[in-house]
């Protein structure tokens, strides 16, 4: 036992090449791309764990808190985010006790990425393999559309002269160069990026909100609804259900097993950015929000504005490697080779994103349908299941904390998550996300050229009735072709 536990240590702090040629570097020349090329540090995987987190889910908070209204959305980002890194946790565990088991059978992971379904698929068979492989990737598909319509929306209010589908267009253009980048051991750079972008953004909206004052006759009206509250209370579910990517974020760590605490600052920095965004912008335009999901859109045009924006790519990475073992690319050491076998990946998330154009409703969506499960359902079961008889949690790799109350205390909190987010998460914001979400697609359609986009100038419109607050304001609607009266 002592001789495997070695090998396990050995191969987990070890360095893993995946596209990579082995060897360290040698010189100058070598050693600048792996400054910025090669992450494997508890510090790469707390950028991307970050600035995976929130996104472009940013943009949206101040919309959900319209819905829920102030104290409801406060509670809600505080409560979902101690869920959501526990989930994160337990997922930390599982990963560390399949492949601490595999590599004591010798197995060797250092061209293999690991995923969260081979994860399940190791430790509890293939029926959860493919309920987990199913919920996984559908969410990330999902998600990788949602980051691109967050693109093409945020790109639209720093250049109006196309509309936000020709963005959507291009930017489907510009998502495809995630392919040259082989896996999160890569994402050293961008993933710093996105984390300063995601600070400056939430830091811009923040102070231009509080600077802008609050708008004549502001009004704070929510809760109205309950549809609007569920729906309000799965975007945050979905703010901080990231962690689909946690897998492969830890295996592209030197030392998987450090992973455990950094969702948890992460989430702690998260806060930090969603909670005075939300709260800020609500303050400044109340119920205005209802009709403009992307906060961008109530603030004026300025440089520093026009300076934010939002990093996409990080959701469509794990789907590449799904696309790669499928038609067994995966440990093809080619990186040309593996980026044209990806390319085809790209193409529905590219054909998503212009029919389902709906910022901020499909996050909701998306949120009580998959994040639901595939975050917080299904680790929190997996978990009781792996280690639901004596022998499994007398030799589970890692025991679980007193500070959580062992054995008896992890499984009350899980029984406690599938509960709450069967019923409150999957169920009434289920209810709730889709009818909004089929509220848009009545009102605007399928396709729509600009969803919530103000006018032309010389348009006029009658307002509309009959629409609920969740619908765009009368004057977004000449400009979207597609609005059924």
């Amino acid at each position: 036992m002592a001789s495997s536990d070695k090998v396990v240590e050995t191969v987990i702090v070890g360095n893993y090449v995946e596209m990579e040629t082995e060897g360290k570097p040698k010189g100058m020349k070598s050693k600048i791309p792996n400054l910025f090329w090669h992450g494997g540090s508890v510090y790469d995987a707390w950028f991307s764990c970050a600035s995976n987190q929130v996104a472009q889910v940013l943009l949206t908070l101040p919309y959900s808190f319209s819905q829920l209204g102030m104290l409801s959305g406060i509670l809600f980002q505080l409560f979902y985010g101690l869920m959501g890194s526990w989930t994160a946790y337990l997922i930390s565990i599982l990963y560390v006790e399949y492949r601490t088991r595999k590599e004591r059978e010798k197995v060797d992971f250092r061209n293999h990425v690991i995923q969260w379904f081979e994860v399940l698929d190791g430790l509890l068979g293939k029926h959860w393999r493919n309920v987990g492989l199913a919920f996984n990737c559908t969410f990330l598909l999902f998600g990788s559309v949602i980051q691109l319509i967050a693109c093409a929306s945020n790109i639209y209010y720093i250049n109006d002269n196309l509309d936000k589908r020709t963005w959507t267009y291009i930017f489907g253009a510009c998502c495809a160069t995630t392919v040259f980048i082989p896996s999160f051991h890569n994402y050293r750079i961008w993933s710093f990026l996105g984390l300063i972008m995601t600070t400056y953004t939430a830091w811009y909206l923040t102070i231009a909100s509080l600077l802008h004052g609050q708008v004549e006759g502001v009004k704070h009206s929510g809760p109205t609804k309950l549809v609007l509250y569920f729906t309000g209370a799965t975007n945050i579910l979905y703010t901080f259900g990231g962690h689909a990517v946690t897998v492969e974020i830890m295996h592209a760590m030197w030392k998987p097993q450090k992973f455990k605490a950094i969702y948890l600052i992460a989430t702690l920095y998260v806060l930090t950015l969603t909670l005075p965004v939300a709260a800020a912008v609500y303050w400044a335009f109340g119920d205005m929000l209802l009709d403009h999901s992307n906060a961008f859109s109530l603030l004026p045009r300025t440089p520093f504005r026009d300076m934010a924006f939002i990093t996409f790519g990080f959701a469509c990475t794990p789907l590449y490697f799904v696309w790669e073992k499928a038609i067994g690319m995966h440990e093809c050491k080619s990186l040309c080779k593996r980026a044209a076998a990806r390319l085809p990946v790209v193409v529905p998330i590219w054909f998503l994103a212009i029919i389902f154009p709906f910022f901020g409703p499909i996050n909701s969506t998306v949120g009580s349908l998959l994040v639901s499960f595939t975050v917080y359902v299904i680790p929190a079961l997996a978990h009781i299941f792996t280690f639901r008889s004596a022998t499994a949690r007398e030799n589970a790799v890692e025991q679980p904390s007193k500070y959580f109350g062992r054995w008896v205390g992890t499984y009350t909190i899980n029984v406690f998550v599938v509960v709450w987010v069967l019923i409150v998460g999957f169920g009434f914001g289920g209810w709730a996300s889709m009818t909004n979400f089929i509220h848009q697609i009545d009102t605007f359609g399928l396709f729509t050229k600009c969803y919530q986009c103000p006018p032309p100038a010389s348009a006029v419109s009658p307002p509309p009735h009959g629409l609920n607050a969740t619908t765009a304001a009368p004057l977004h609607h000449p400009f979207n072709h597609t609005h059924s009266p």
